[in-house]
């Protein structure tokens, strides 16, 4: 079993292969920073967003706005904190004026994302919003496969909709906040799976 000082390693080296490949040249010239990802790098659960806003291109992690407190908040709920998640965004620069990646820019960064997925090998894969859920599951629609774990190539994925929806819509939030408390009966059935 590699220790964690092995996976942060490689993944310190997934970060620096974006930048000498020059992956997305426009986003980097206008961003101010690669957001490439935080958290416990020994983790069962791996989030993966769309791409980074403001509050997280001047930080230089993910969801640390608005949105990111609530998932703080949902984290809460079935007990667990940043610390013990690793938390990562497809896109790794901020598009400018928050707008969507795009199908481009998103493809260029898919490669770095499954190597990322590929060093943590957490045992659930959690998508936070339809375009990061597309990339891997584009056959789903979020509105249906929201809280639905879906098993692909080995790895089971839990498409989820983007905690930012929730602050313009209180009834997602519920929705959000249900389906996140289906996250330790989901990683359960996983563990007991794969013993």
């Amino acid at each position: 079993m590699e220790n964690s000082r092995d996976k942060v390693a490689q993944l310190a080296e997934i970060a620096k292969a974006i930048e000498a490949d020059n992956v997305t040249p426009h986003l980097k010239a206008t961003a101010t920073q690669l957001v490439f990802g935080t958290g416990n790098p020994d983790t069962d659960l791996m989030f993966v967003g769309e791409a980074p806003g403001k509050n997280e291109d001047l930080q230089g992690e993910p969801f640390v706005g608005a949105a990111g407190k609530f998932l703080n908040e949902m984290l809460a709920s079935i007990g667990l904190e940043r610390k013990d998640i690793y938390i990562t965004n497809i896109v790794k620069y901020r598009p400018p004026d928050n707008r969507d990646p795009t199908p481009e820019e998103i493809s260029e960064f898919v490669p770095y994302l499954k190597r990322q997925i590929a060093v943590i090998r957490p045992k659930l894969v959690i998508f936070l919003g339809r375009h990061s859920m597309s990339v891997f599951l584009p056959e789903l629609r979020i509105s249906q496969a929201h809280g639905k774990p879906v098993r692909k190539g080995g790895q089971v994925f839990l498409p989820l909709f983007h905690p930012a929806a929730a602050l313009y819509n209180g009834g997602m939030r519920d929705t959000l906040m249900a389906d996140f408390g289906l996250i330790p009966a989901i990683l359960k059935k996983i563990t007991s799976d794969t013993k």
